[in-house]
């Protein structure tokens, strides 16, 4: 399959690059499993859902993972903080005019915060800061919002580029399950009342889920490693909808690959397990696990649109985005959202 077969055209204006006023403002297309594709607002999944449905939740927290900072030298960097080894200890990205070499000094801030780097793994260099990661980043560090915002962290993002239910001990994902961003207090509230369930699972999304596919067949692409977590509890909640005949709904390509992941760590079962997932999901896999998807526009040519496309078809989802570009849906992460019906063809 073509890299070139995941390609659309998208206006640069229908680009979000500041969020609605209400998260549950947004609107959502629902690509049903024939292939049909309906116009609602976001509130409309209230109608969608059944009881006794299982919604999938990641509850991972975006770290203010971008810091700015200068070489001994002078020169200006900026380091992107990827993954923690340990508290003083992460995996990062590193931007500089040249690339530092092992023993290189950085310095963060007001040139109290001293990093140290120790070398590389595949393409993050391996950083020690001289006080913990975590109070490092407090002081210092902006949210890493999305290149295609094409501006700067502001106010405005502290709150609504985190998801309202994220866990405060995970704080560690560069990026936000965005499909999470739609939902509101009040909304989930609502959702439990009609008796729609929720369940949760941990993926610290990484930098990775930014880097386009640099390959013309999708099957020679490698997935970058994220590190995710799917408790007991979850799986018993899935479980018990599955036995009653309801449907499991993802909410997030986050929180689809671990639930998926977590199935095919066991042969296709579904089962508790933690550990680095580089499961890549584009048309041809067997869903185990997950029904339907609620999910934002994705970026022409990314795994994203690949993994809706294997759960729908490829036709389906490019034809649906094609409606979405002449009615002028919102893209990407505070864009507007799709409801994925699982394809009758799958």
């Amino acid at each position: 399959m073509q890299l070139s077969d995941f390609n659309f055209d998208l206006p640069d204006e229908l680009i979000a690059r500041y969020p609605l006023s209400e998260r549950s403002a947004s609107r959502l297309l629902h690509i049903d499993a024939t292939g049909q594709h309906h116009d609602h607002p976001f509130t409309k999944i209230i109608d969608l859902l059944n009881k006794g449905d299982l919604l999938i939740l990641n509850d991972t927290k975006v770290m203010k993972a971008r810091l700015k900072g200068k070489r001994a030298t002078g020169g200006i960097i900026e380091i992107l903080v990827e993954r923690m080894q340990d508290r003083y200890i992460a995996h990062c990205h590193i931007k500089s005019s040249n690339s530092p070499k092992a023993g290189a000094q950085l310095f963060i801030g007001d040139g109290q915060i001293q990093v140290t780097v120790q070398g590389r793994h595949e393409n993050l260099y391996i950083v020690e800061f001289s006080q913990p990661i975590l109070d490092v980043l407090d002081r210092y560090g902006q949210l890493p919002i999305p290149p295609y915002f094409n501006r700067e962290a502001e106010d405005i993002d502290t709150e609504r580029y985190q998801t309202v239910f994220n866990d405060p001990t995970k704080l560690a994902s560069v990026a936000a399950p965005t499909a999470s961003l739609h939902f509101d207090e009040q909304l989930l509230e609502r959702l439990h009342t009609k008796g729609v369930g929720t369940a949760f699972v941990t993926l610290h999304v990484g930098a990775g889920t930014f880097l386009p596919v640099r390959t013309d067949h999708i099957e020679d692409h490698i997935m970058h490693s994220e590190w995710c977590d799917v408790p007991q509890s979850t799986v018993d909640l899935i479980l018990a909808a599955k036995a009653r005949g309801n449907k499991i709904i993802s909410v997030g390509t986050t929180a689809t690959r671990a639930i998926e992941s977590a199935a095919q760590a066991h042969q296709g079962q579904l089962a508790a397990w933690t550990g680095d997932t580089q499961i890549f999901i584009y048309p041809s896999y067997k869903f185990c696990v997950i029904d339907r998807l609620i999910t934002n526009f994705h970026l022409p040519e990314s795994t994203l649109l690949m993994l809706v496309s294997a759960l729908s078809t490829k036709e389906y989802i490019l034809n649906a985005y094609q409606h979405a570009v002449a009615q002028k849906y919102r893209f990407f992460s505070y864009g507007d959202a799709m409801l994925i019906d699982q394809a009758q063809t799958q």
